[in-house]
């Protein structure tokens, strides 16, 4: 973590989801701006999702004049997010408008306490990692399966220069720290934390070859390379639309490590949710370890609703 301080008259852009409503977020960061003087851009293909208050510019203009990104939506809204601004100085705060969340620290009615606390510099910077591939950039996964449906892969491996097998299978999955919960996890790959500087590649149902996770390091250069006289292979990137990847041809992967910062509030409780959220994926807990994880005012008070209810009640 790094400690951060707050900048006068900041710039804030916005990333909005392309289909949920987030207009009342985006109302209150607009009354938050004009009361403290801030800035707020949005890219001008948003320009219906968040009304004629958010000046809004051409998507080259946009990262260069952000000094915080804030994403209104779920995980997939936050990733696009991160990749506008990897490796420049702007954090990304996410606010969750979408389901489980596991990027994103802020509920809608925490908003406006967020941006307060933001503007004060009283939040820390929490760095993530991403792969890159060619023109690509990956902070959760890039998968790569057949081209043809219902077919399995065959995928080489090729680590620092030497040859480490093959993969045949499903699919296989290369991800980062911050994608090991997501399809890695699923498919029964590891979950790795967030500090550790590492890539894991898992193949999903595995029929021949390599049929393990493979953790691999920062340093590491990882090549997957669809054989010569192999079918067509598709690899997608963080779920977006898949590309190709013919026969003969290479994917060179690499992890890069402090690509983008995340706003922190309260760390803690950030990596408590997370914990319920895994719990509710299938994370092994024993009953007596789930209860440690509803914050500590619920658990008090049902047990004041428990010790109050009439004694007929426990027959």
């Amino acid at each position: 973590m790094k400690n951060s301080s707050g900048r006068p008259h900041l710039t804030l852009g916005l990333v909005v989801h392309p289909d949920r409503s987030v207009l009342d977020s985006v109302r209150l960061i607009t009354r938050y701006a004009r009361r403290t003087g801030a800035v707020v851009i949005a890219h001008g293909g948003d320009a219906e999702r968040v009304g004629p208050e958010v000046v809004t510019v051409a998507p080259e203009e946009f990262a260069d004049r952000v000094d915080v990104v804030i994403s209104l939506g779920g995980d997939g809204t936050m990733l696009g997010a991160m990749r506008l601004v990897v490796g420049r100085d702007a954090p990304v705060l996410g606010v969750n408008h979408g389901h489980l969340g596991f990027l994103i620290e802020v509920s809608p009615s925490e908003l406006e306490q967020a941006l307060d606390r933001l503007a004060e510099g009283r939040y820390t910077l929490e760095p993530h990692s991403c792969l890159e591939a060619g023109d690509f950039t990956a902070f959760n996964d890039i998968v790569l399966a057949s081209a043809e449906p219902l077919s399995s892969l065959t995928l080489d491996l090729e680590v620092n220069g030497l040859r480490h097998g093959y993969y045949r299978g499903d699919a296989v999955i290369a991800c980062t720290p911050t994608g090991s919960t997501a399809y890695n996890y699923a498919a029964g790959g590891p979950v790795i934390s967030p500090s550790a500087p590492a890539v894991a590649l898992t193949p999903v149902a595995p029929m021949s070859g390599i049929s393990r996770s493979v953790i691999l390091g920062k340093d590491d250069h990882i090549v997957l390379r669809n054989p010569p006289e192999n079918v067509p292979l598709i690899f997608s990137v963080d779920g977006t639309a898949a590309h190709p990847l013919q026969p003969g041809a290479d994917l060179s992967v690499r992890l890069r490590t402090d690509a983008v910062d995340v706003v922190r509030f309260d760390v803690g409780t950030h990596l408590q949710r997370n914990r319920v959220k895994l719990s509710l994926l299938d994370l092994p807990l024993r009953r007596d370890q789930l209860v440690e994880l509803i914050p500590e005012p619920l658990r008090e008070q049902a047990e004041r609703l428990r010790q109050s209810r009439p004694a007929d009640w426990a027959e």
